[in-house]
């Protein structure tokens, strides 16, 4: 078992039942760190979901880490970020049968995307049914204007590097 905690600095830390670090994650994004205000994963912990006080939802692979999180080769992978609100994301969950992800934000909406592609499918309280079967349509929210990102690539910034000290050293010859 593995606990995730999310911080202000927009650092996820995954931890040991015993209280050890076992991993520091760095959302990968071209927008500055921060704060997370929410994490869940999906039933069978394959995904990992945060959600930012920006309103962005990011959505990591994490099957093959928890698998055997000693293999240095078994890495996180960050998969997708999108914007789900123009405020901050307070709550999020993942529906595993449909295969959707819930959201709320400090405005009071609640929204629903499609799990796997960020596509945004509606919000509660809308006229219409949701339809989740027709995800061919890339529909936003009128708040938002970024589409999903998919991250294909691995990034070196998405692991939180050690932090190594430098101490000031006189050096008299120089």
């Amino acid at each position: 078992p593995v606990l995730a905690s999310a911080h202000e600095n927009g650092c996820i830390c995954l931890w040991s039942i015993q209280g050890n670090l076992v991993k520091e994650l760095l959302p990968f994004s071209k927008y500055p760190s921060v704060p997370l205000t929410a994490l869940c994963t999906d039933i069978s912990t394959k995904m990992l979901l945060a959600g930012s006080k920006e309103g962005h939802i990011m959505r990591w692979c994490i099957a093959s880490f928890l698998e055997d999180p000693q293999n240095s080769k078994n890495q996180i992978k960050e998969e997708l970020c999108w914007r789900a609100h123009s405020t901050e994301v307070v709550d999020l969950f993942h529906e595993e049968e449909k295969d959707v992800v819930v959201t709320a934000s400090i405005d009071g909406s609640v929204r629903l995307w499609h799990a796997m592609n960020g596509y945004y499918l509606g919000y509660f309280g809308q006229p219409r049914k949701f339809e989740l079967s027709d995800i061919s349509r890339l529909i936003l929210p009128c708040d938002v204007n970024n589409f999903p990102t998919i991250i294909k690539e691995e990034s070196k910034h998405m692991e939180k590097k050690k932090k190594f000290e430098y101490p000031l050293m006189l050096d008299r010859d120089k």
